[in-house]
């Protein structure tokens, strides 16, 4: 982009993009992890920011789940950093895109905050023609993370494809 009071180059927008779940150690940690690997091999890391948060606070401070890290680990993408946190009225002001796993987290989301914004609100599957569930199950209650793993990375890599056309990358 060109500042053209002086005809420099300048940085260009970075879009933010936060995961949100329950409690931010299962299924938005996963997110955030696998899109942020994928922003990674499609060398968007200065163009797109990723984090994660949960719409509850029990988890706050704590590593992802194990059977996240694990699933993780076997597909050699990196959590490293990721410490559960609460959503926060200050995430609208810093974000682009809130997406959620299930409907609850959106009705949550929407009681924090009820105005009106820019911001994309949408669940991760909303991007997924087809989907296979409306909502990403949380492994917690049912103990299967590949199920979960598999509808993120398809969830995300229709986000990441989103993305880069409408903001041109």
């Amino acid at each position: 982009m060109l500042d053209y009071n002086k005809g420099k180059k300048v940085v260009d927008y970075m879009i933010q993009v936060l995961f949100v779940c329950l409690g931010n150690i299962c299924r938005s940690p996963m997110a955030e992890a696998v899109f942020r690997d994928l922003v990674v091999k499609n060398n968007l890391q200065d163009k797109i920011r990723v984090d994660s948060s949960g719409t509850g606070n029990w988890h706050t401070g704590e590593p992802p789940h194990s059977g996240t890290r694990e699933v993780l680990d076997r597909e050699k993408i990196s959590y490293k950093g990721i410490k559960a946190r609460q959503v926060s009225k200050n995430d609208w002001d810093d974000f682009d895109y809130i997406i959620a796993m299930d409907d609850q987290n959106i009705k949550d989301l929407r009681k924090l905050n009820p105005q009106e914004s820019n911001i994309v609100i949408a669940k991760l599957m909303d991007f997924v023609e087809e989907a296979k569930e409306n909502n990403v199950p949380d492994p917690y209650y049912t103990g299967d993370f590949d199920y979960t793993y598999e509808l993120v990375l398809e969830g995300c890599s229709n986000l990441l494809s989103h993305i880069k056309q409408k903001h041109s990358m």
